[in-house]
């Protein structure tokens, strides 16, 4: 059965805490609606652990973001969407995490009670390594605009522009594993069933294998940006860009690579979908 009294405070901070993004300019209106449902399913349904973690992602993404906001200013014409994050954002850094919360929670109250302490591992660990790829993927994008350095597409070490779908530098590629050592650092903390009979591995060994599958996760997006993400080209500014329609000048865009339909926030989708199978398949070998 559903926690009602958990179910009901979960809803209350999830929305308070959505309307406090809000205020601050880290979400839109779509945005925070769409982060009081996915903080009501990870409150409500998963508990204090799991929603420490969500919000370790949250807070620390939105922190740098306002940071380095004037850091970033040029190379906004490069990127598909702003700093407020809107539902499609939000669903796509946190949705697979939201689902792992949920399908947790449906097998757990499906299942004999003494078979649950075998299920809470696998859940986790994935809903950490999901989150762990997107706070890497964003630490990356966020501090590895600091670099000094151009940067090297992941696929061909050669040089593109600053903020380049699939751009890699030193400084990113540390920031990425800084922002999922994070989360991993959260993730055992927090470790809900550490002091059960099922577990054999350490603590130490959990937060290396949600570090490396997060940063495995975030290693895809810069893959797929590299290669499948559809990239645009505006004909004015002479160029490429995640933007379309329309350019930042205003301009309309066409499609120079990429799938039309593969756009940033599916991208994203994919790389904590990645840092969850990543987590889980460190765990089974």
């Amino acid at each position: 059965m559903i926690n009602l009294q958990r179910l009901a405070i979960g809803v209350v901070l999830a929305c308070v805490i959505a309307y406090a993004a809000r205020r601050a300019h880290a979400l839109n209106r779509s945005g925070m609606w769409a982060a009081a449902g996915l903080g009501t399913v990870v409150m409500g349904l998963g508990g204090f652990g799991w929603a420490v973690l969500l919000m370790g992602f949250f807070i620390s993404s939105s922190l740098l973001s306002r940071l380095f906001k004037n850091r970033k200013y040029s190379l906004n014409e490069k990127y598909a969407k702003g700093s407020e994050r809107d539902a499609a954002q939000v669903l796509a850094n946190g949705g697979v995490a939201g689902l792992i919360v949920l399908l947790q929670w449906v097998v757990t109250h499906n299942v004999n009670n003494a078979a649950t302490g075998a299920l809470d591992l696998l859940p986790w660990v994935m809903f950490a390594g999901a989150l762990a790829a997107a706070n890497a993927d964003t630490w990356a994008t966020e501090l590895g605009a600091l670099s000094s350095k151009a940067p090297h597409l992941i696929t061909s070490m050669k040089i593109v522009e600053p903020g380049a779908s699939g751009g890699v530098t030193l400084t990113g590629t540390l920031a990425a594993l800084l922002g999922s050592a994070f989360i991993a650092l959260l993730a055992v903390i927090l470790w809900p069933v550490m002091q059960t009979a099922h577990i054999s591995h350490s603590l130490a060994y959990g937060f290396a294998l949600i570090t490396i599958a997060g940063l495995a996760g975030s290693l895809v997006d810069s893959l797929l940006g590299a290669t499948l993400q559809a990239i645009y080209f505006c004909p004015v500014c002479r160029k490429e860009t995640e933007r379309h329609p329309l350019h930042s000048c205003g301009n309309a865009t066409t499609l120079c690579r990429g799938l039309s339909w593969l756009n940033n926030d599916w991208v994203n989708t994919l790389c904590t979908l990645s840092g969850a199978l990543f987590a889980l398949l460190f765990v089974i070998i």
